[in-house]
């Protein structure tokens, strides 16, 4: 042991750095969450972000949007197919069509770290519960495996995004400023990580928010997500008696 009195951090016991993620399909009551299948999928996906007539959802994405299936089908095939970053279709289980995108990335099972990004959802998707339940799906598959912490980074003008993080219980952690050039233009990013002692409240919180009992016969909400999981952090930060 170093002979001297500086700082360290607390032991890690028993450390074993988890495997990465396998691809398996992760299931829930709205959506299933699946391995990005070109042939399977990219219609559907093409399709669905084709009523994002604006192209709002591409913005702060550093590709899109796409004119044409077959040039969305090469940007998936380039991007989509690797291990790290892990692409996911999400899969609205009403109509078993392909309505958004997400993936693991920067996976580091000796860290026990992994970022969640690629965030794309269509419109078919936004502001619905199945849009929530699947990144509870993926956040839960991570601390299953056990990784120490889940980020969630973002172009810190993305308003929507920030909000989203925080909505779905990620802490913020601050700003890296002029961390990219996207699109020809600077991207500072805020960062936001979920830790593993974090994630049993949070889990009871999208639990709860999930039940069948927390919306009413119009789909309405009874409890927020954003008050369950401000509310799980707030006991998680409480100093003990």
């Amino acid at each position: 042991m170093p002979n001297h009195e500086l700082p360290l951090g607390a032991p890690v016991e028993n450390w074993t750095p988890p495997p990465s993620p396998s691809g398996r399909t992760m299931r829930g009551n709205f959506c299933r969450v699946e391995r990005l299948c070109i042939k399977q999928h990219s219609t559907d996906l093409f399709q669905a972000n084709q009523l994002d007539r604006a192209g709002v959802s591409w913005t702060y994405l550093p590709y899109g949007p796409f004119d044409t299936l077959d040039a969305y089908q090469r940007w998936l095939a380039a991007t989509g197919c690797g291990d790290d970053p892990m692409f996911f279709s999400i899969i609205d289980q009403a109509s078993g069509r392909a309505v958004g995108l997400a993936s693991y990335l920067r996976i580091n099972p000796a860290a026990g770290s992994i970022e969640v990004g690629h965030i794309n959802y269509s419109p078919a998707m936004q502001n619905t519960p199945l849009g929530t339940e699947a990144m509870y799906l993926m956040m839960q598959q991570v601390f299953d495996l056990g990784y120490r912490r889940y980020e969630w980074k973002c172009n810190a003008l993305n308003q929507r995004s920030r909000t989203a993080a925080v909505r779905l219980g990620f802490r913020y952690e601050g700003i890296f400023r002029q961390m990219m050039v996207v699109k020809g233009r600077n991207r500072d990013s805020a960062w936001y990580s979920i830790l593993d002692g974090e994630w049993r409240a949070l889990q009871r919180a999208f639990q709860t928010w999930l039940a069948d009992d927390n919306f009413d016969g119009k789909g309405g909400q009874r409890q927020s997500l954003a008050a369950l999981t401000a509310a799980a952090r707030a006991h998680e930060s409480a100093p003990e008696k």
